[in-house]
């Protein structure tokens, strides 16, 4: 049996969230549910019952919900929930309206900013004015090319108050990836700012932004926030104009909350472009909603005045799902820059100074502490932190042990998975279940999470892919230009008829408990970070030396590691020189976690009959492992120059 690491003790448990909507649940509903377990098993077989009820407890807002919770229950896709309601997104979030703070931010050690939710209300009240004024209008886009600050999430509201779209990127995209993602959606508005803090030096961004706009001419104004530097030099930056000029000419007052259908557009989200540009995938207003309450609420037992933290960058949904914590009337807690500067102790004096409740990470995150050799029990007092989340990929035993001896005793450490295509967790936390050394708690309320083997036959206690098997309120809306529906439906429904898989290899326990083992398809994750190869192949093959080029991330020291195959040109060698070179246009294009961390030069690249290069092949080669289906490469014989590599020993 797994070693319990954690135990709620009995006041805990009584005074969780799920375990109050849980005995109010009994009493409306003439129930006799007794543990979370009973819970769980009752929201997925009653779903239609478990929605509503979620609704009426969380106390959301809308001009109506309407009759129906569920129409087309048993089509995947084609079921829709709510489709009579009305409602708006940043109303819900923006249910406080007092001197408390709402938004604690700081940016490395250089800035120390709060807004408190009387001033969130108004800046916001301000900039839908000022969107409103320019013609923006439900279903327009507005993006971000943001570091995860407070004017971000003022847009962000601003944008959903108005029944407009919103989209985000974080400054460390090159030009390439952003114009890639915005480009295809076509924003009217971008907010960006003129540069940004990571590891203790300022990085301008201002020449990026103006290759941006140019590349995308939908773009009607960009407004720039003043952060690293003083704002100017931005004029050379078409239809540029400053947050203060933006916003200033305008009074506060009330927000009009433009109530839209529960599946209207509210986020865009991208995937991580495996196989060409990164889709676009559209969410929901009210799946997002309720997605998100339910997990801050019920497996995150967030409750009003508690201050909520989680490192992301407005690149990752991780910051989409934290924008939900305003929603339990929780203060979001935002970090922008290196968790390591100026040492590995920085959020952890955040956590103290500003009385952190949830510290949300990732696990690679936390590995680099251990390997640091960082022990915050002894030099932190963290007596406000009472649980600790961990996503991005899994979270290796060994951390969980590390957690508990050098972080906290008496936390509650949660490893959590999902992913930008639901906006959220198929299994996480539950505060009043232990925490089992390297298994997640549990699956998510409400919905219907199975393995299933190749068979397409539920298994316990086995390997197999994550499915779920009904439908669920955050399920994308669609994707952007795809009419027909037939690229999501290949996306989630191909493997499965009728059943979402979504591509984790994983095993389910007979305690309900869940192991994953990683990404089934070819999807990099180094550090937890999705990245798509089409990126990567896209800039590398734009240098004259490379004819052609396969990546693949190999496993390596309980997390991924990106590594690069190239073709080069005739007569060339391998240098330091020519690593340089494509490290270079890799990061100036793509971001910093795209760099691979091994380029190797190989002669020649494996691909089938129809002429497509087979990184799983290559992939496992690499970890010794036999490939299935040789046959269908048309030179199989390339394998063997993948094959126990000396260079990738180390």
């Amino acid at each position: 049996m797994t070693d319990i690491l954690w135990q709620p003790g009995p006041e805990r448990i009584q005074n969780a969230n799920v375990t109050r909507f849980r005995e109010w649940l009994n009493s409306r509903h003439n129930l006799r549910l007794e543990n979370f377990i009973e819970l769980y098993d009752w929201s997925v077989r009653e779903m239609q019952a478990f929605w509503p009820a979620l609704i009426e407890y969380a106390g959301l807002k809308a001009e109506t919900w309407g009759e129906t919770v569920l129409e087309n229950p048993h089509q995947m896709p084609g079921a829709k929930f709510f489709p009579e309601a009305r409602l708006n997104f940043a109303e819900n979030l923006l249910r406080r309206d007092d001197q408390n703070d709402a938004l604690v931010f700081w940016g490395e050690d250089k800035v120390k900013t709060r807004m408190s939710w009387c001033d969130l209300n108004i800046a916001v009240s301000k900039f839908s004015q000022a969107l409103r004024a320019q013609g923006v209008a439900k279903g327009d886009r507005v993006c971000g090319y943001m570091p995860n600050m407070p004017e971000t999430v003022v847009a962000m509201l601003a944008t959903a108050a108005i029944g407009a779209t919103w989209s985000s990127a974080s400054p460390d995209f090159g030009v390439q990836g952003v114009e890639d993602r915005f480009g295809q959606i076509e924003p009217k508005v971008m907010i960006t700012v003129d540069g940004y803090y990571y590891n203790g030096k300022s990085h301008d961004i201002r020449e990026k932004t103006k290759d941006i706009v140019d590349r995308i001419p939908s773009i009607e104004t960009v407004v720039i926030v003043p952060y690293a530097f003083d704002g100017t030099n931005s004029t050379n930056i078409r239809n540029a104009i400053s947050y203060a000029d933006y916003t200033g000419h305008f009074e506060a007052k009330k927000i009009e909350f433009e109530q839209v259908a529960f599946n209207h557009p509210l986020y865009v989200m991208f995937s991580s472009g495996t196989t060409g540009k990164p889709k676009c995938i559209i969410h929901g207003t009210g799946g997002t909603l309720l997605k998100q309450v339910s997990e801050h609420l019920m497996h995150c037992d967030v409750a009003s005045g508690d201050r909520v933290f989680y490192f992301t960058t407005c690149g990752w949904m991780m910051w989409n799902w934290l924008m939900g914590g305003l929603a339990a009337e929780a203060t979001l807690m935002l970090y922008d820059g290196s968790p390591f500067y100026p040492s590995g102790n920085i959020l952890f004096d955040y956590a103290d100074a500003e009385g952190m409740t949830l510290f949300g990470t990732s696990a690679k995150y936390i590995d680099a502490l251990a390997k640091a050799e960082l022990k915050p029990r002894e030099t932190h007092d963290l007596s406000s932190v009472r649980a600790m989340t961990s996503t991005g990929s899994p979270l290796a035993p060994e951390s969980f042990d590390y957690v508990y001896r050098d972080i906290k005793e008496d936390i509650h450490l949660a490893s959590i998975s999902g992913g930008t295509d639901i906006l959220g967790c198929f299994v996480l936390a539950s505060p009043v279940l232990p925490v089992r050394r390297g298994v997640i708690q549990t699956r998510a309320l409400g919905l219907a999470v199975n393995v299933y083997d190749d068979d397409a036959k539920p298994v316990l206690n086995q390997k197999g892919e994550l499915v779920c098997t009904a439908p669920f309120p955050s399920m994308p809306v669609g994707f952007w230009n795809d009419p027909d529906g037939q690229r999501y439906h290949d996306a989630y429904f191909d493997r499965f008829p009728n059943v979402w898989c979504h591509g984790d290899y994983v095993e389910l326990d007979d305690q309900g408990g869940m192991v994953i083992y990683g990404r089934s398809d070819a999807t990099l994750n180094p550090g937890g970070v999705r990245i798509g190869t089409a990126e990567i192949y896209r800039q590398v093959e734009k240098l004259p030396e490379i004819q052609e080029s396969i990546v693949i991330g190999q496993e390596w020291d309980n997390d991924v590691r990106v590594v690069l195959f190239v073709v080069l040109s005739p007569n060339l060698i391998l240098d330091d020189a020519l690593r340089d070179r494509i490290k270079k246009q890799i990061r100036n294009n793509c971001t910093p976690r795209h760099v691979p961390a091994k380029i190797v030069a190989v002669d020649d690249i494996p691909r089938t009959k129809s002429g497509k290069i087979t990184e799983l092949a290559v992939r496992d080669v690499v970890h010794g492992r036999k490939v299935k289906n040789q046959e269908a490469l048309a030179n199989p014989e390339a394998l063997d120059l993948y094959a126990d590599l000396e260079i990738l020993r180390d």
